[in-house]
């Protein structure tokens, strides 16, 4: 299960050494084939857990790039002892098992290794005369070999090779093998003949294997201790076969409700012969069974006294016979999971928090058809009531989520409730690690799945996060994911508004290598293409005004992408917005804001010097739009410009001096107490302003807004001027003759603001 304690210093190594096998463990020969370094020796405990996690890596984190030849450095029991491996799905080949074959393994887990063939059971006779513990659950084709087939040569160029079923394989000289778990083997290969040489199981999976004669078992009743029927249809001969195991600690007979009709029905009787002869009985499982008759003792009796686990006070008749509660009653959809008295310490159900958290623990390594229904009983816990266990909750359902990265059903269910069990109102229980365990498995199932209600969860799951912090260290991918998200062609209006809202609260607050290389990855292109298809369906809604002010964020202090929006037609989407949106505030504030981030840049400044874009500056400039923003910002672009100089103006129409006395006018009329809706990061650009005598109208924009900022918001503005050198500049700037006597009368009390907010927050204590 996930964890939230802080890693090992073995795991923390095990990940280094894996992401850096060529700086660490290994070498590449020729160029692409890993070998370990001679002098390495590594016993088992290393061994097995570099291929643990080396799956697990690969299953759950797109960055990490597998090894073709991974495997082969664990071809040598000289210097690499293996002993225990679990390996999953597409991962693992037959080529990668031959590569280990003279390993001494202990245990081997292989689950839903469907690229296994038949070539993999000749490998595991290398391990028989040391497996303890064998897995081939779900490995769909490991009993099938290619054929050629006869007939003509057409025949063989159409159908070079066929399946064939292997028949003749039996664990003949498995003589230590004690576990083995067969769920959901291929259909016609007869089990009883496989498993007869060996003697003495001690636990066996048959989940999702149709057997009419279960006899064989009898073999093992003096060693067999677990016995693993899920969704096997059940008859009375299979029931007395059972009945017989005598030494049985672990019975599961449960099914899935969902997936088949099935005949056999649950009676009183079943579970007394189970009580009666299977005396050291801990764990039973009949989930999803239907009762054909009524177990339950009288509701009145039912309900009387506190809750007990005591067999004598069970509601549930037969298991009044117990001789102590078990340790795991399996009851998730049955009826018999809702009365009050159940002799088990744990129970999976559907009754309630611990119930449904049970059934996840329980199910999720190989009945995702049964946990994903689980975790949407959680998530309807979630949503209406509060989640009481909360970090096992999000435990359980970040494990679910990563097994099963490839249902869309359990990626469904699971990212919806991790959308509530990750608001703000669980945030103070949740650690770091815990958070960013669930941001890796939201952006594994963005990747996975362009499914709308799965790419909606996520989305919405990231809402709840803080942005950009706590997605920084996936700050490259998220990004990617999200600008894939909008480059659909097709897309949902809610997912859209979401991902646009994202992209901006990811570029805003960062540095400036972060805004670069997303700009890099079609950020700018983006936006503007968002831009351009609200404007054609003549549309001002949340995602063109996020995505203005998208825009306005990346590229703050970053001249690449200003240079991108200049390039891709910015200007004349801004121009078509002004005119088809006139009375949008809120768009014209943030239009404005990012065209003084391109005024910004010397270089760029030439193509707004044109008669269009300065006529719309001046007249933007009486602008009452959101309070003073559109007139401030309108005025900021112009101050820019005409820092350039009488020679810059290369237009004739408006002239200058109109535009600088409009200017003057406008800054005149702003509040100097005006609540401000902006966030600078850096006074870099403003203070430039300051050191010069061309253009004094500048000069006094950047003195009236270093006034308005260090007074209304001291406590973040005073420290920031004194820190970016502005104090000296501004003493500098009152001994300038150029300088106007009102711009140097504002320089004053900026100062004074600043030397009162430093003595005010002095450390006087000794």
């Amino acid at each position: 299960m996930a964890s939230d304690s802080p890693e090992s210093l073995m795991t923390l190594c095990t990940d280094y050494c894996l992401r850096n096998l060529e700086g660490t463990l290994c070498y590449l020969l020729d160029n692409e084939t890993l070998r370990l370094h001679p002098d390495i020796f590594l016993p088992s405990e290393i061994c097995d857990k570099l291929v643990n996690e080396y799956v697990e890596l690969v299953k759950t984190d797109s960055i990490f790039e597998p090894h073709e030849s991974f495997f082969t450095l664990f071809s040598d029991p000289r210097s690499t002892r293996l002993a225990r491996i679990h390996l999953r799905e597409h991962i693992v080949q037959d080529q990668d098992l031959e590569a280990i074959r003279k390993q001494d393994l202990i245990e081997l887990y292989l689950t839903n290794c469907e690229k296994l063939t038949a070539k993999s059971l000749q490998t595991l006779v290398s391990f028989s005369h040391t497996l303890i513990s064998l897995s081939l659950f779900g490995c769909c084709n490991i009993f099938y070999e290619e054929e050629n087939p006869g007939g003509c040569e057409d025949d063989c160029l159409v159908n070079p090779t066929r399946q064939v079923l292997v028949k003749d394989f039996t664990f003949e000289g498995f003589s230590r093998l004690r576990i083995l778990n067969l769920g959901r083997l291929i259909e016609g290969v007869n089990v009883e003949t496989l498993l007869r040489p060996l003697a003495s199981l001690a636990a066996l999976d048959l989940s999702g294997i149709q057997l009419n004669d279960v006899g064989f078992l009898t073999q093992w009743k003096d060693s067999l201790v677990s016995l693993v029927l899920y969704n096997m249809d059940l008859s009375e001969e299979h029931i007395q076969v059972i009945a017989q195991l005598r030494k049985l600690r672990h019975l599961d007979i449960s099914r899935d409700h969902l997936s088949s009709y099935y005949k056999f029905k649950l009676t009183r009787r079943v579970l007394n012969l189970f009580v009666e002869n299977l005396v050291n009985l801990t764990s039973l499982d009949i989930s999803g069974h239907t009762m054909l008759e009524n177990c339950t003792i009288p509701s009145m009796e039912e309900k009387m006294g506190q809750t007990s686990i005591e067999p004598a006070k069970s509601s549930i008749a037969p298991f009044r016979g117990l001789k102590r509660p078990l340790q795991f009653l399996g009851l998730f959809e049955t009826s018999l999971c809702r009365l009050t008295h159940i002799p088990a310490y744990k129970v999976s159900g559907d009754k309630n928090e611990e119930q449904v958290l049970n059934a996840i623990e329980a199910y999720t390594e190989h009945r995702p058809e049964i946990t994903s229904r689980a975790i949407n009983l959680l998530f309807d816990i979630a949503r209406i009531e509060r989640c009481s266990q909360l970090l096992r909750a999000l435990q359980l359902v970040i494990t679910a989520l990563k097994c099963h990265k490839d249902d869309k059903n359990i990626q469904v269910t699971g990212s919806a409730a991790l959308f509530y069990l990750t608001n703000s109102e669980y945030r103070m229980e949740q650690s770091v690690k815990l958070r960013r365990q669930v941001i890796q498995v939201v952006l594994n199932g963005m990747e996975s799945y362009q499914e709308v209600t799965v790419q909606r969860n996520c989305c919405l799951t990231l809402c709840n996060f803080s942005i950009p912090e706590e997605l920084e260290f996936q700050y490259r991918r998220v990004n990617e994911l999200l600008l894939n998200i909008l480059n659909q062609s097709r897309q949902d209006e809610s997912i859209q508004r979401i991902a646009v809202h994202l992209c901006n609260a990811l570029v805003c607050q960062v540095d400036n290598d972060h805004k670069e290389a997303v700009g890099k990855m079609g950020f700018v292109m983006t936006m503007l293409k968002l831009i351009q298809k609200k404007l054609a369906d003549k549309m001002c809604d949340q995602v063109m005004e996020f995505s203005w002010s998208a825009l306005w964020n990346i590229t703050d202090e970053t001249p690449d992408n200003c240079e991108m929006f200049l390039n891709y037609s910015g200007m004349k989407l801004f121009l078509e917005c002004l005119k088809e949106f006139p009375e949008k505030q809120e768009l014209h504030r943030n239009m404005l804001g990012l065209l003084g981030n391109v005024a910004e840049v010397k270089e760029l400044r030439p193509q707004l010097m044109t008669s269009q874009f300065i006529s719309v500056f001046s007249n933007l400039l009486e602008s009452k739009a959101d309070g003073i923003e559109v007139s401030y910002n309108a005025c900021g672009v112009l101050s820019h410009i005409m820092f350039d100089g009488p020679e810059a103006w290369r237009i004739y129409e408006p002239h200058r001096e109109e535009v600088v006395k409009r200017m003057w006018a406008a800054i005149q009329s702003w509040d100097i107490n005006s609540r401000r809706n902006i966030n600078y990061r850096s006074f870099e650009p403003i203070l430039r302003l300051l050191p010069q005598g061309i253009s004094p109208v500048s000069q006094h924009w950047a003195t009236w807004a270093l006034y308005n900022l260090v007074s209304v918001y001291p406590d973040k503005y005073c420290p920031l001027l004194i820190k970016e050198g502005g104090i000296p500049l501004l003493k500098d700037m009152i001994k300038m003759a150029s300088a106007r006597q009102e711009t140097k009368e504002m320089a004053r009390k900026v100062i004074e603001h600043c030397s009162n907010f430093k003595e005010e927050n002095m450390d006087t204590s000794r």
